[in-house]
């Protein structure tokens, strides 16, 4: 599936809207609406949430915003997988969110679940339609040892749902939105996908996609979105501050990769935030990338980051050292 999206390379940048759901920490009302304006305003026109965000406050929010925005110049992303109940805030298993709306997340990949979900999506978004559905979290990370039965659940169920949405016109493109190359091509051997969302599986940090899952996405014509480009954070981090990976503390052998690859871009006068934007956005089967952000400002640094020119020099250079594979694509040579 191709996607529609503006000249240049912010026009293939969308907003992540799990931040916003109070992943780390919670964020002020008025911010968190200021930093979607400010995706508007900047010309963003890819917006994508889940139920998960914030137990249903990123969908809220985004939809306080965009409801109040042209519809039809807007791409709205969002997930299955999980249907929200009303649950004291104070209740145990927040799935990883300080704040968020007092509703409790139950995984349910079956028909009918996937209909309920959306139904409330749409509720909390304050719109009729969204134009890509997604089947989220069927990975090993999520479920472990209970893959195999959510994974049946999955095809069974969900993926049967969003294949009569799609026939019936109620989405425009459906796909799944998970953390393992190795998924996404299971499910593109499984099912017939237009686009596949992966968090964090193909970044200047590490590039496990590139030879198989990006591979066949392009042999199959499935559209690539990527997701946590900055691997939860270290990748847009300052030298000193506290950094995030995989949604958790970032190890010692992952931190050291990251001080190799700011070294090497810091000789380069790049930084390395601008780096880990243009090496994504170089792939040919990347249609989008997907950006988080909790401030305006960060909105505006990420899609500064997109028109960033950067040395070929670099690139040759962080493949020389053995940080990047000698095949991976690159930005065109600026030197």
């Amino acid at each position: 599936m191709s996607l529609t999206h503006a000249p240049g390379a912010t026009g293939r940048i969308g907003l992540g809207t799990a931040p916003l759901g109070d992943l780390y920490a919670e964020i002020d009302e008025d911010d968190a609406l200021a930093t979607i304006r400010a995706a508007l305003d900047g010309g963003i026109t890819f917006f994508d949430t889940a139920p998960l965000y914030g137990h249903g406050l990123a969908e809220h929010r985004l939809g306080t915003v965009l409801r109040r925005a042209p519809r039809d110049v807007l791409t709205l992303s969002t997930k299955v997988g999980r249907v929200l109940e009303p649950m004291p805030r104070g209740t145990p298993d927040r799935s990883g969110y300080v704040g968020g709306l007092p509703h409790g997340a139950r995984f349910d990949y079956s028909y009918d679940g996937a209909w309920r979900s959306l139904e409330q999506s749409l509720l909390r978004l304050g719109t009729a339609r969204v134009d890509i559905l997604l089947i989220h979290d069927v990975d090993v990370w999520t479920h472990g040892a209970l893959l195999e039965e959510r994974f049946a659940e999955c095809m069974r169920g969900s993926y049967r749902a969003l294949s009569e949405m799609r026939a019936q016109g109620i989405v425009q493109a459906i796909g799944v939105g998970v953390n393992e190359a190795e998924m996404c091509e299971r499910f593109a051997r499984e099912g017939d996908f237009d686009v596949m969302m992966l968090a964090g599986r193909y970044t200047l940090l590490e590039q496990a996609a590139l030879d198989g899952f990006l591979r066949t996405a392009a042999e199959r014509g499935i559209g690539v979105l990527l997701a946590g480009v900055f691997n939860s954070g270290i990748l847009a981090s300052a030298d000193s501050a506290p950094a995030h990976y995989n949604y958790g503390a970032a190890p010692q052998a992952v931190r050291q990769r990251v001080a190799q690859l700011r070294t090497v871009c810091q000789a380069h006068g790049v930084s390395l935030l601008d780096a880990a934007v243009q090496f994504t956005l170089a792939h040919p089967a990347v249609q989008r990338i997907v950006l988080g952000a909790v401030t305006a400002a960060e909105v505006r640094r990420n899609l500064a980051a997109a028109q960033a020119r950067l040395p070929g020099s670099l690139w040759r250079d962080l493949k020389g050292q053995g940080l990047l594979p000698a095949h991976a694509p690159v930005p065109a040579d600026e030197d």
